[in-house]
């Protein structure tokens, strides 16, 4: 095996087996919260393009500094599935059905929807922060930014790929994806790109608290490793778990039983004595 393919294995092993092994037997059903924003999307998107649907679409996930901080909450956590309006429809699906579906194959669907969720409060939250910094600073925007439709999943996408790279050991992956959100805004300074680094930054936060909590329990299961896979089968080998459970109502096997000797008769047999002659 050449150096390119040890890397390979290294990077994306633990996470292959994460993700293939429920796929391989459940197919699609492993992944029905993909399936079904990728539907609510599709459905957002036929929607809004209609003359009568624009309204109520808007109304409901579109998110925009310039609101009031309580609509905006509400508004969030439909805007994740409302494509943005100046991007192709099909970018938007195919970046949920890959990094979502891997995220709930992995993660299991809630702990998705938790991780994605915060990665774009996060970049909610940046926006009403960089307009009041103002143009000036780094961090800031300038205040025509409060007016731009804030919607689309590529924040929560950016977010469960660096999470998933952290779990899973794959450091290069997303360290990767990290220097192109960075890329990105040197390239274009726009809102989107810093609240991409924004989700970002609120995605490590929580790695960081995942990290203690699990240094906190002790060395037992890593955080990146697969459940069930080749390491819990060997501690469960060697706690004598892993051998073949007897079948319920069976039973237990028992040391073979001795022949009778001539002078211990059973209990079942009475001693005969011969009269002397």
């Amino acid at each position: 095996m050449n150096a390119v393919a040890r890397w390979a294995r290294a990077e994306w092993g633990p996470l292959y087996e994460a993700v293939s092994v429920p796929l391989v037997r459940r197919r699609w059903r492993a992944v029905p919260m993909t399936l079904a924003a990728v539907c609510l999307t599709s459905v957002t998107q036929l929607v809004q393009n209609q003359a009568w649907g624009y309204g109520p679409v808007q109304a409901l996930g579109a998110v925009r500094a310039e609101d009031p901080l309580g609509l905006a909450l509400l508004r969030t956590p439909l805007s994740l599935f409302v494509p943005a309006l100046d991007l192709p429809v099909w970018g938007a699906l195919a970046q949920i059905l890959l990094v979502f579906g891997i995220a709930e194959l992995c993660l299991g669907w809630w702990r998705t929807l938790v991780i994605a969720y915060a990665a774009t409060l996060a970049g909610t939250l940046y926006a009403r922060v960089g307009i009041a910094l103002g143009p000036g600073g780094p961090f800031g925007l300038p205040a025509a930014d409060a007016l731009i439709v804030d919607t689309g999943p590529s924040a929560a996408v950016v977010g469960l790929a660096v999470f998933l790279g952290w779990r899973y050991r794959a450091y290069v992956t997303a360290g990767a994806v990290i220097v192109a959100m960075v890329v990105e805004v040197l390239l274009k300074d726009n809102l989107a790109g810093k609240e991409h680094l924004a989700a970002i930054a609120a995605v490590l936060v929580l790695c960081a608290v995942a990290e203690t909590r699990g240094r906190t329990r002790g060395p037992g299961r890593r955080a990146g490793g697969p459940r069930g896979g080749a390491g819990a089968r060997l501690r469960r080998g060697a706690r004598g778990g892993g051998g073949p459970r007897p079948r319920h109502g069976a039973r237990p096997a028992t040391k073979p039983r001795g022949r009778r000797t001539a002078h211990a008769p059973g209990p079942d047999r009475v001693p005969q004595f011969r009269s002397s002659d």
